[in-house]
């Protein structure tokens, strides 16, 4: 398959030609090579670095169908690089479609009995298990691991922790002696000073950041995917735990001020990448939403970008528009730097080198 699309190539937005020769893009000219289209703004493949693949909206796992229906609503809004972090089904099948986005797996979350949502995760009755496990999932993981770092605690009706700092210091170090980098679900304040002594490597949602810990992170290179769609869930949970008044109060306070602990986060230079966390309450599809969500903490439009597109696939080791790399990218007709609604209605997505005509989203070019 020789392809060539012609227009203006982010990050720099220089105009350029992208020729394409068996799903990969070449540094010459194709001859040959079918024009699709002159005109328009590409981007690298976009980046969901924190969504679910394998649970469904609305909770519970999905099938084989419904598998391949999430990633397919993936690849048609332009995300096709994505972390899945944490999925208690076998995704792996998937990979043998070409004409499905890659996932890079952190394995099953990490849990204790009954902090967090059933069903889910693997439930540690003994924390002293839990470099083991740890090491266990990197092994089966692709390069990253996920536990739960806080969860509402009901004996004090708030959330807190779930591991004590040596314990976590122990699973983080058994991670990294295989190879795999560790992240953690933390809503609140509590459960970050000792993921981040213990030398985490990313942190989700981030909501309870302090300056100290934002600091701390900035200090250590440590990543922040703060999956702002999904924080805006935050007021539902809050009506629905009437039973936990100061947990119900503390979640209204950290969605208040999400948008502001992003931003101070971004300006203290810790970087910020864009996960939806799609999967059980978003549904999949939704990058372009959490792009403009970073605008809404103070990105501007070409960071926010950056932190889906060219940054974030730096971060998790795949290569964006550069001869050699596969041809993933996206194609819009106007420029996303000026209007970032544009992201929700790409004119084509390019994966491996296979063109789907997002104009008419029943018809695939080839």
């Amino acid at each position: 398959m020789r392809l060539h699309f012609r227009g203006f190539v982010l990050p720099d937005g220089e105009l350029r030609d992208l020729w394409v020769r068996d799903g990969v893009i070449s540094a010459e000219p194709v001859p040959g090579a079918d024009t699709v289209h002159a005109s328009g703004w590409i981007l690298p493949g976009l980046v969901d670095a924190h969504c679910h693949v394998g649970i469904k909206y609305g909770g519970g796992q999905e099938d084989s169908d419904g598998l391949i229906a999430q990633a397919e609503v993936e690849r048609d809004a332009g995300a096709l690089l994505l972390r899945d972090a944490g999925s208690p089904v076998d995704t792996r099948f998937l990979d043998e479609r070409a004409d499905l986005p890659r996932i890079i797996r952190a394995g099953r979350h990490i849990a204790r009995p009954r902090r967090y949502i059933r069903e889910l995760g693997i439930e540690l009755d003994d924390e002293r298990d839990l470099p083991d496990i740890v090491a266990e999932q990197a092994r089966r993981g692709d390069g990253w691991v996920k536990i739960i770092g806080d969860w509402i605690d009901r004996a004090v009706g708030d959330l807190a922790p779930l591991w004590s700092d040596p314990v976590l210091k122990a699973a983080i170090d058994a991670a990294h002696s295989e190879g795999a980098r560790v992240t953690a679900h933390v809503f609140g304040e509590d459960a970050l000073p000792g993921l981040l002594a213990a030398g985490i490597d990313c942190i989700e949602h981030g909501t309870g950041l302090t300056d100290d810990t934002i600091a701390a992170m900035a200090a250590q290179g440590t990543a922040l995917v703060p999956t702002l769609v999904n924080i805006d869930t935050f007021p539902g949970i809050a009506d629905g735990a009437a039973k936990f008044p100061t947990y119900a109060a503390h979640m209204r306070d950290l969605h208040r001020r999400s948008r502001d602990t992003v931003a101070k986060a971004h300006d203290a230079g810790v970087p910020v990448y864009t996960g939806t966390d799609a999967g059980g309450s978003i549904r999949h599809g939704r990058i372009a939403d959490e792009i403009i969500a970073l605008t809404e903490a103070g990105f501007s439009a070409h960071d926010a970008l950056g932190a889906s597109a060219w940054n974030a696939r730096e971060w998790l080791g795949h290569p964006g528009i550069t001869p050699g790399a596969p041809a993933d990218f996206v194609v819009y007709q106007d420029d996303p730097r000026v209007n970032l609604r544009i992201l929700t209605t790409p004119s084509w997505v390019v994966l491996r080198g296979h063109v789907y005509d997002r104009r008419d989203p029943v018809t695939a070019y080839r």
